[in-house]
């Protein structure tokens, strides 16, 4: 998958504003996690972003947890938005014209659209999304193709981002779509600072799946999360398939199979991408030479860690580090 990188950092007057649209009967947990990555993360993280909340009709709101949040903002809040997230809209499926209306002005203006799980009915029915691959929670599919059939739609990955309109398929994606907004914008050294944080799990590129594919016999297969954490404690090492395998006690096959169902790249993939990721961060905090962060990522020499990052980035290291150092 190709990643999209900015030739210059953004230089805003102030902090990035984010605003979540919210919904009587409002699932919590996109609302939070979007509130973890992009609201105050102590005196030793620079704070790029505000964070606010919004709705249709203030006051004080039901949620699914039982207790209600209160809500001072009305939609007005989204006219010097600078991302709208629309944090799972559960209560509807057919959003009011007000509520149309708002948001079509924020995207007109140049607002960012990022819809978490049935929050993707608002862009899908503005005509944001004609043409465009969507990703969608799967008992969501139907539903939208039937609704809006010029959506392209991926019920398998876990978020798709076009720059302007983002759509995650499931609640539990939003801190990954987030956080993926903070390394485009902010460089991954400062989405790795606030992931560490947050203690969040390593972060999962839109590719990945939303859920792995159920065995219709014999046991469920075992959590990748042991292998994960032993990969990124042993970056700097030529690890094989075979290496991994035998790690997890299963075959190469085995492992391949599971890491297809579980995050759907095979495990070469998910190690290169985060050895590039490595790599951006020590280019944006380091002045180590090309060499020496080819040898701690793992990547072996310049010349492979150059042309990797290339293929995926559209730009070069010496160039991303002028550009985020």
């Amino acid at each position: 998958m190709t990643l999209h990188c900015p030739e210059t950092p953004p230089t805003p007057s102030g902090p990035h504003r984010v605003v979540a649209l919210v919904a009587p009967k409002q699932e919590l947990y996109p609302v939070t996690s979007a509130s973890a990555v992009f609201g105050y993360h102590g005196p030793d993280i620079p704070q790029h972003y505000s964070f606010d909340l919004c709705a249709e009709q203030p006051g004080s709101l039901p949620t699914t947890l039982g207790v209600p949040i209160q809500v001072d903002n009305g939609l007005e809040a989204l006219d010097d938005a600078d991302t709208v997230v629309i944090a799972g809209w559960s209560w509807t499926l057919t959003p009011s014209p007000a509520v149309l209306q708002a948001v079509s002005r924020a995207h007109a203006r140049g607002a960012r659209i990022a819809a978490v799980c049935a929050g993707i009915f608002v862009p899908a029915a503005l005509g944001l999304l004609d043409g465009r691959r969507a990703s969608v929670h799967w008992e969501l599919s139907g539903e939208l193709a039937a609704r809006h059939p010029r959506v392209i739609l991926d019920d398998t990955v876990i978020y798709v981002d076009h720059g302007d309109v983002a759509t995650a398929g499931a609640s539990a994606a939003t801190l990954d779509l987030c956080l993926h907004q903070v390394l485009q914008e902010y460089g991954a050294a400062h989405a790795m600072r606030i992931g560490r944080q947050l203690a969040a799990g390593p972060h999962r590129e839109g590719c990945q799946r939303q859920y792995p594919s159920l065995p219709t016999t014999g046991p469920m297969p075992d959590s990748l999360a042991p292998l994960l954490e032993w990969l990124l404690s042993h970056l700097p090492d030529q690890v094989t398939v075979e290496d991994m395998a035998a790690y997890s006690g299963v075959s190469p096959r085995t492992l391949t199979r599971q890491f297809a169902d579980q995050l759907g790249v095979p495990p070469a993939r998910w190690l290169l991408e985060r050895r590039l990721a490595a790599t951006r961060a020590l280019l944006e905090e380091t002045d180590l030479p090309v060499e020496t962060i080819a040898t701690r990522v793992g990547l072996s020499s310049a010349v492979n860690l150059r042309r990797r990052f290339h293929t995926a980035l559209r730009t070069t290291p010496a160039a991303y580090r002028r550009s985020f150092r």
